[in-house]
């Protein structure tokens, strides 16, 4: 059988031609096989290209590829792999296999250029890890798209049959595997991953999916090494195609209040939304998201009121009500005209590939405009922070406005949905949870509630809470103030999906710690290597009594260490400068 053989640095990806004509792939990291052999290939209306190809010729070409984002988990990227393309045919239909291989993982996609529309019925590409293999997964629901769901944490053995939403998290003995997707668009459809007791099988929510020839697929992602690989990684942006938005001096990102989750009756009140306005400006957050129930009678002269303070106005919309050209035209442009800085559009509830039209009319549509996007109700990103910079964050991850408070209403997020979503969700892309809520049900201490504010990363952080929650916490107020939403560089410190997570993410000459643990009560040690040299000052927002915050100040030097105490399922916060500072408490 035909095989060939593809390497970069740890990794290893073998494609094999069966007897039978069907492909396959294996991938092996420092000699340890981490996949076993997978099938590929896909059927399409014209001809069946999973099976009875016969290898026709290969090209190879290297990737080296600088480019810059205006949000995530740095702003300066370079992506460096090496890429294959085995081209296969059958009785003179052509299935082109790109192969790219980098220090970061592996992608592939398929190409298929025929005479006429091409027709993709099924997608055989599949994962097949072991079954002693560890597991990270997040149910799928197939009615509402639905990402907001809590993961599984267990073993491929014991993982059950049924779909799975992207990413999805394996450990395979010393290496872990986060398997994905990249680069989408209007001409395929969103997949999931459909387990079959044997292999973790790319499954399409439409029946079929058409495009003019030839048809290209999203690059089937897998970012494989160890927890550092993944959660720093920015393959998935990589992957994705260069930016349509020249100009990208109108796009800023920042924190911005949002009264819908303590109030959701503000969202309709004027006055109501004016306090919020100076709430923001006092805090020094660019932004305030006015949500369902503002009315065009009062929605100008409030934009006007916060332009005058320095403040930017976000206005929600429903998907269907931005579905058209005329409405582009019609409400885009009025809400433009008006002095809106962006659009959250909500209830985008589908993966499909009429979906995915939308979503590409609507991002051209706001990019003309220079409107900021924010995605609710729908899928997760797919490097679209690239292709479209303006794109601030989506939602797709079960976040806050599932633990707003009522009364009798029970904890509902153990600490480990926290920690999960650091090693899978917001490694896919930003992340709309929309944390520091302090007043939620939660298990997670006050301290690691603080520290999702540089856990989770999104271009727009959306801060909750009351005013009168955060005016009671100044030293919420303070931090909150102060830390960025989007990063130079991020690196996770120590960490694992189900114990704990210390991430350092930077911006200028300044870094930020955040940290969670899940379980008992202790004193956290956080080593200061990452730190350049000379002496650094650190401000330490750890757990107090009572559910509160105790803020500190304290000098440190590179190569030496912090120990902060931890409340149990609790969380501490660093903002660390250059030069040195008197200790306070």
């Amino acid at each position: 059988m035909p095989n060939w053989t593809l390497a970069a640095d740890d990794l290893e990806a073998e494609v094999t031609l069966s007897d039978a004509g069907e492909l396959s792939l294996a991938l092996r990291h420092r000699g340890r096989d981490v996949i076993a052999p997978s099938r590929l290939g896909l059927r399409a209306a014209h001809e069946d290209l999973s099976q009875g190809l016969a290898f026709e010729a290969i090209t190879t070409k290297e990737i080296d590829d600088s480019y810059a984002t205006v949000t995530g988990k740095r702003r300066e990227h370079r992506y460096v792999a090496k890429e294959w393309t085995l081209s296969f045919t059958k009785r003179g239909h052509r299935l082109d296999l790109q192969v790219r291989i980098s220090e970061q993982g592996v992608a592939y996609r398929y190409s298929v250029p025929w005479t006429g529309p091409v027709t993709v019925c099924e997608e055989v590409s599949e994962y097949v890890f072991s079954s002693s293999a560890r597991a990270v997964l997040l149910p799928y629901d197939n009615g509402r798209c639905d990402y907001e769901e809590i993961h599984h944490h267990t073993s491929v053995a014991d993982a059950e049959e049924m779909v799975y939403g992207c990413p999805a998290l394996f450990e395979v003995g010393d290496v872990w595997v986060l398997v994905t997707e990249s680069n989408l668009d209007a001409t395929y459809a969103g997949s999931r991953l459909r387990f079959d007791g044997a292999a973790f099988r790319v499954d399409l929510p439409d029946s079929y999916v058409t495009t003019a020839s030839p048809l290209v697929t999203p690059w089937r992602t897998v970012i494989t090494g160890d927890l550092a690989t993944i959660v720093e990684s920015d393959l998935v942006t990589s992957l994705a195609e260069p930016s349509e938005v020249e100009d990208t001096s109108w796009i800023n990102p920042g924190a911005a209040a949002w009264s819908w989750w303590s109030d959701g009756a503000s969202a309709s009140d004027a006055e109501a939304q004016r306090r919020w306005v100076d709430f923001a400006a006092a805090q020094g957050w660019p932004y305030l998201l006015v949500d369902a129930g503002w009315r065009a009678d009062w929605i100008p002269e409030l934009i006007s009121y916060a332009t005058e303070r320095g403040v930017g106005i976000w206005l929600w919309s429903h998907w269907q009500h931005v579905d058209s050209e005329i409405e582009h035209r019609e409400k885009l442009a009025l809400w433009k005209e008006w002095g809106a800085v962006g659009v959250k559009i909500d209830f985008t509830e589908s993966d499909g590939q009429d979906r995915m039209r939308w979503f590409d009319s609507i991002l051209a549509a706001t990019a003309r405009l220079e409107l900021m996007v924010v995605f609710h109700g729908g899928t997760i990103p797919r490097g679209t922070e690239r292709t479209w910079p303006h794109f601030m964050t989506a939602e797709a991850v079960k976040g806050a406005e599932w633990i707003k408070p009522k009364p009798g209403k029970e904890p509902l997020y153990p600490p480990t949905h926290y920690l999960s979503l650091v090693f899978t969700r917001n490694v896919q892309g930003p992340m709309d949870f929309t944390p520091c809520t302090f007043t939620a049900v939660r298990e997670i201490s006050a301290g690691f509630e603080l520290a999702l504010a540089v856990l989770f990363e999104s271009g727009v952080q959306h801060f909750a809470d009351s005013i009168e929650a955060y005016d009671s916490r100044p030293e919420v107020r303070r931090l909150l103030a102060e830390v960025p939403t989007a990063w130079d560089d991020t690196k996770l410190l120590s960490g694992d999906p189900t114990s704990h997570v210390v991430l350092a993410r930077r911006r200028g000459d300044e870094w930020y710690v955040g940290a969670g643990f899940s379980g008992n009560a202790r004193v956290a040690t956080v080593s200061l290597d990452f730190l350049g040299d000379g002496t650094w000052t650190a401000d330490v927002y750890r757990d107090g009594p009572v559910d509160r915050i105790i803020a500190e100040t304290i000098t440190v030097d590179v190569g030496g260490k912090v120990d902060v105490p931890v409340a149990a399922n609790g969380g501490f916060t660093l903002r660390l400068r250059r030069g040195g500072s008197e200790a306070t408490a």
